[in-house]
């Protein structure tokens, strides 16, 4: 069709990088929320170009949906934005199904015309229930709930920052069709930091990287990973629902320029055995009144008594929390100490193959780095799991316990029965979410094989969270 009578905007990437930092900063230095409301539906009434508004929130499992509302109409009813819940996975019943979405306006963002369409905007949203309070089962709602009463009550902010590795696989919708190749193809062989300027891995990085940095990122930096077709990008700490939900907007700019380019980004935890598998190494701080609550030049690795604490709750917790750091059947595979995995329940300064890690830092990069994280888990869950565990969570009476020989579990179906028998999952999520997460991972796991083997199976792709379809599941 012709655009030649359509005026839709369209921004520069670095008009799109300063709007995104400005909002950025808001979000940051806590303004409050309804200036930056009137400020947003200002800016929406008075720049005609702009269509639609792409309002996104995300399930029990960590899928992303995104709802595009017409900007006039949204403008008018962004208090009453209704939607049916029984049709998202892990959400309401069907005879209890009107839920609400509530615009998050603090977490706005512009967006390069040329990879998501002219004339729109993203804004991400929180789950409301039917009495009006946050619906237990958007945990995002809940991180931001959670993150603001320690704020309100200690001061206490808290950061994040994760590195999200992938593979880029030849052909579009390569997960899609695995069950009929039975393979993925690489399109790059050359693995940790070899890869020519120009060939298809790099320019998929490239591409990405540019797109992240006018979304107000703040790149660090990025290069292929140790796998061969596997790649990294690094990009800076943040105030933790905005670390959140910039790891939602990274598999999503991921996917969306893969499939430009005729190929697929994938986030499947070990999609092809034999090389490494992909993680999503979650750092994360404490700070306040501008302090880092994790640093002190004279403890242990340079790190506090109050880092340790929350290091040893989560050590304590971790066959507990395994099912949330590891959500899907072929997570397991990648908990292979063959290659650096990530599944030994201890802490170190230099093993690779512990769950935490405690990075070289000074007072401002102190962290505690948890590595057993795959890509594919629910990021809101995961974080929510993290800094609760970390700050709340017991301390077990275990000699010499950031360096006792455990293990966290090898299959899902360990990790689910764990999970089920634990007090703490509980207290973290309610029994009522709790149950329908383990009930979730038990419908995946009851449609994949039991013994893993050396070969990925059809049914943990095809039945993976982020890949499904629905004519699949409705055939048992």
């Amino acid at each position: 069709m012709s655009t030649e009578l359509r005026n839709f905007l369209a921004l520069s990437y670095e008009e799109l990088e300063d709007l995104n930092l400005q909002a950025k900063g808001d979000r940051l230095n806590r303004v409050a929320i309804e200036e930056i409301r009137e400020k947003r539906l200002k800016y929406l009434t008075d720049e005609k170009r702009i269509k639609a508004v792409t309002v996104l929130f995300s399930d029990l499992e960590g899928r992303l949906h995104l709802l595009d509302y017409d900007k006039k109409f949204l403008i008018g009813a962004y208090e009453n934005l209704t939607f049916d819940g029984s049709s998202i996975r892990g959400f309401t019943a069907q005879k209890e199904s009107d839920l609400r979405l509530g615009i998050d306006w603090s977490a706005f963002y512009w967006v390069p015309a040329d990879v998501f369409g002219t004339g729109k905007v993203l804004v991400f949203g929180n789950v409301i229930d039917k009495d009006g309070t946050a619906y237990a089962g958007d945990l995002r709602g809940v991180l931001k709930g959670y993150s603001e009463k320690l704020f309100k009550e200690k001061e206490y902010t808290l950061n994040a920052a994760t590195e999200i590795e992938g593979f880029l696989f030849a052909g579009r919708d390569a997960e899609q069709t695995y069950h009929q190749t039975g393979k993925f193809e690489f399109i790059s062989t050359g693995g940790y930091y070899h890869s020519l300027p120009l060939d298809p891995l790099r320019q998929f990085i490239d591409t990405a990287a540019e797109v992240q940095r006018a979304m107000g990122f703040q790149n660090e930096k990025d290069h292929p990973e140790v796998a061969p077709s596997q790649f990294e990008i690094n990009y800076g700490y943040a105030e933790v629902v905005a670390a959140a939900d910039q790891i939602q907007i990274y598999k999503l700019i991921c996917r969306q320029i893969a499939t430009k380019m005729g190929l697929t980004a994938c986030f499947l935890p070990k999609p092809i055995v034999g090389v490494n598998g992909t993680g999503m190494h979650t750092n994360v701080s404490i700070t306040k009144d501008g302090k880092n609550l994790f640093w002190d030049p004279e403890g242990l690795e340079k790190m506090s008594a109050f880092s340790w604490e929350f290091v040893d709750r989560i050590l304590t917790h971790g066959n507990d929390l395994c099912l949330l750091m590891n959500a899907s059947v072929n997570a397991y595979r990648r908990l292979d100490p063959h290659f650096e995995a990530p599944n030994q329940l201890k802490a170190s300064a230099t093993d690779r193959g512990s769950m935490i890690r405690i990075p070289i830092g000074n007072s401002r990069s102190a962290r505690v780095e948890v590595r057993s994280v795959a890509p594919d888990a629910n990021p809101y869950m995961v974080l929510y799991g993290i800094f609760k565990t970390g700050i709340e969570g017991d301390i077990a009476q275990i000699d010499n316990l950031r360096n006792a020989p455990r293990y966290l579990p090898d299959n899902i179906y360990d990790a689910i029965e764990n999970f089920r028998k634990s007090e703490w999952t509980t207290k973290l999520l309610g029994e009522d979410v709790k149950g329908r997460y383990a009930d979730l991972k038990q419908s995946a796991a009851d449609r994949c094989p039991r013994a893993l083997g050396t070969v990925v199976k059809a049914p943990e792709v095809q039945y993976h969270h982020e890949v499904y379809t629905q004519y699949l599941w409705n055939m048992f």
